[in-house]
């Protein structure tokens, strides 16, 4: 068991580390200088497509309904407990770099909701379908269509994963610490198993009635929790406004290495912050994962670059709104000391009052700041926007998972998939009250269900390098036109 999870490991490290990150980043930058900066230009216009009218025949939910599904699973333990930990281990230098991954990935998602338009099909059951694995097959032709298949098969196995058991799990694990009450109880014990029901039973009533009901849910949750994170979030902001720039201070200084320890530049400082911000930026808003255009290939929307326009706003709400709340929560509350400024792993995260708590590097330190602010507030607010945003992730994935099925299999396996979906999501909830042996497993399955999310990337990104001649011509065909009337 100890050479099989060091293999994983390994392979871990490689699929999210510097080459894959750097090849996320590198297509990013080429698809943005190839678009003439175009995905950050017209976000204004971006905004303005959003809520047209369309025609209802030409898919199966609206361009927003699809954006708010695309969002559902992007929106999630990453924007609360992964920017806290980017910070902790990168610095707050690490949220420049956020940034910078976001930008590029505008071009990255707009390209992908363009592609997923153009060569998505309709099925024999009248939907319509498509993501990576179809503007592969569609698009570079069957020679390449083993691709496809292999995009599939990485998307399947990593929504079981990453999509149902591990935030079924996550959600039970914030839920129990808040709620569960004394953790030498039995009730402790057996709660994950009741979250589990819960879940189980709500993901059953939205996914068994498809991608309709699953865009109709994502479009009333997601734009209501995002709404009431962001504006618990400012809440104190505002009341630290004090401490804002202060804040973007630590944010620059660290993007580029300052070390005040040694009031000069720190080369190892500056790789961890840009490191640790451009994977929790690309973990965050997925762009070149291939997932979101999945949801985009349902648009009610017959022009694939109007479609890649609204899909690039993922990118957008996610992480240079959504992610720079939580950061500047942190960053302005006062639980991370000017002293707390990473040099190594080995930081120390601070109260207030400048005394040291140990390395919280997740969803305490987000606890931390919303209590130091909002006392007995705080821990509320997260758990409860952990549960949402990780319920809509869960339904999300469930439909991308359900897709690449579908790919593989046809459509007679949506159905035998779907209850796959509830028994994966009860499993991953239930098995948090496992210890020992068990535990490990299950920890096990986590690192291979991350290894997978980070495999889906490679034939998506080759995909998007080799189909953007097509990208660019539609694009300037498009605002070619746009001129002339």
């Amino acid at each position: 068991m100890e050479r099989i999870e060091e293999a994983i490991r390994t392979v871990n490290s490689w699929v999210w580390g510097a080459p894959m990150l750097g090849l996320l980043l590198l297509t990013g930058l080429f698809l943005t200088v190839g678009l003439r900066f175009l995905s950050v230009v017209k976000l204004p216009y971006a905004f303005g497509q959003l809520f047209k009218k369309r025609d209802p025949d030409s898919g199966d939910v609206s361009p927003f309904g699809a954006l708010m599904t695309a969002l559902s699973s992007t929106i999630g333990t990453g924007n609360i407990a992964g920017v806290a930990a980017a910070i902790a281990i990168g610095g707050p230098g690490a949220v420049f770099w956020m940034w910078m991954t976001a930008i590029v990935g505008t071009a990255t998602k707009y390209s992908e909701g363009l592609l997923a338009l153009k060569f998505r099909e309709v099925d024999h059951l009248g939907n319509h379908v498509g993501g990576p694995m179809y503007y592969i097959k569609n698009g570079l032709g069957k020679k390449w269509l083993w691709l496809g298949g292999l995009f599939a098969t990485f998307g399947i196995l990593a929504s079981w994963g990453t999509g149902a058991s591990i935030q079924a799990q996550s959600i039970a694990d914030a839920v129990r610490t808040t709620y569960g009450g004394s953790p030498d109880t039995t009730f402790y014990k057996y709660f994950p198993v009741l979250i589990g029901l819960v879940l189980a039973g709500g993901a059953a009533a939205v996914i068994l009635g498809g991608v309709k009901r699953i865009a109709s849910v994502a479009s009333k949750l997601v734009p209501f929790m995002a709404i009431s994170y962001i504006g618990a979030g400012l809440i104190v902001i505002i009341m630290n406004v004090d401490a804002v720039p202060s804040a973007f201070g630590l944010i620059f200084r660290g993007a580029f290495g300052y070390d005040t320890a040694t009031t000069g530049i720190s080369i190892g400082l500056l790789m961890l912050a840009m490191q640790k911000g451009v994977a929790r930026g690309i973990f965050s808003n997925e762009a070149g994962q291939g997932s979101a255009p999945i949801a985009h290939a349902a648009a009610m929307n017959k022009d694939p670059v109007n479609q890649g326009i609204v899909a690039m706003l993922g990118t957008v709400i996610d992480t240079l709104i959504v992610c720079t709340i939580t950061a500047l929560v942190i960053l302005t509350s006062g639980v991370v000391a000017d002293q707390c400024i990473a040099t190594s792993l080995n930081i120390d995260i601070f109260k207030a009052d400048g005394q040291p708590v140990g390395c919280d590097t997740g969803a305490p330190l987000t606890v931390g700041a919303f209590d130091a602010v909002l006392p007995g507030v705080g821990q509320h607010i997260v758990t409860i926007g952990l549960a949402v945003f990780g319920f809509t992730t869960i339904l999300g994935w469930s439909y991308y998972g359900e897709r690449c099925c579908e790919f593989l299999f046809g459509e007679k396996s949506i159905f035998p998939f779907r209850l796959s979906w509830i028994l994966v999501v009860f499993l991953g909830a239930s098995a948090l009250m496992f210890e020992g042996e068990v535990a490990n497993i299950v920890n096990l399955f986590w690192l291979i269900a991350d290894t997978l999310t980070g495999l889906m990337a490679a034939p998506n990104l080759i995909a998007l390098v080799l189909l953007s001649p097509v990208v660019f011509k539609m694009t300037k065909d498009y605002f070619d036109e746009k001129k002339v009337k």
